[in-house]
């Protein structure tokens, strides 16, 4: 299993992130083939065995999460599998883990290498403030944290209505600027990095990294947009000594 991205981002030494892709597991398709998310009807056993692997290349223990588009963020745990989108960690070799196959995953760390963070945001998710709460949880000033915006749905790819736009808007009007209307009356293409920049800007943060990515048309990763029926690469951030 050697086909994965490592975030470019100027983390501390002991800050370790990768991103996979859909290359190096067992999962035949629609999930084909490194497959880890085990709520999209692909062969358990193959699911396992994907997670096995990503976890032996990385010598980590990821924190799976059950993610809902919510906000709740909670200390990463591997021995469970919590109910949230976001986790933290100041522990080494316990992986923070967002999954996604569109979604904006996010990591983050504090300039002093002491703690870690992932986010998995949707579009509700990042209207609602997970990436907000995510920081709170870190638990450090704005100016030491970075972040680095993984592989999601590029805005030339992310159609949405009227109500999308508005439910960003009505906390944070700077956000008008990341949409721009689309070829079909009353709908919007809109940039989910440029979202997620601006509502971190709006704490403090600017120290972020990544972006440039769309998953719709980069076949590297799985897309629900593209196939509703798919599976879910990962990225996560750990600490390692």
């Amino acid at each position: 299993m050697n086909d994965f991205l490592i975030p470019d981002w100027p983390a501390p030494a002991r800050v370790r992130a990768c991103v996979t892709t859909r290359a190096g597991g067992v999962s035949l398709a629609p999930f084909d083939s490194l497959n880890l998310g085990d709520h999209v009807d692909d062969d358990p056993l193959a699911v396992t065995e994907n997670r096995r692997r990503l976890t032996e290349t990385f010598a980590v223990r990821p924190a799976w999460l059950r993610q809902v588009h919510g906000v709740e963020v909670v200390e990463a745990d591997p021995t469970l599998t919590a109910e949230a989108d976001g986790s933290w960690t100041s522990t080494p070799g316990i992986a923070c883990t967002s999954m996604t196959a569109d979604c904006l995953p996010a990591l983050f760390c504090d300039r002093a290498g002491t703690r870690v963070a992932a986010a998995h945001a949707g579009w509700r998710g990042l209207a609602a403030g997970v990436l907000e709460a995510t920081v709170e949880r870190l638990d450090v000033p704005a100016e030491q944290i970075l972040v680095w915006l993984g592989p999601a749905i590029g805005p030339g790819a992310f159609e949405v209505g009227a109500e999308v736009r508005e439910a960003f808007m009505a906390t944070h009007p700077e956000t008008i600027e990341a949409f721009v209307p689309s070829v079909n009356a009353g709908r919007f293409m809109a940039d989910i990095y440029a979202l997620a920049r601006l509502r971190l800007a709006a704490r403090g943060i600017t120290a972020v990294h990544g972006g440039g990515f769309c998953t719709v048309t980069d076949p590297r990763f799985f897309s629900y947009r593209r196939s509703p029926r798919t599976g879910r690469f990962a990225s996560l951030v750990w600490l390692q000594d």
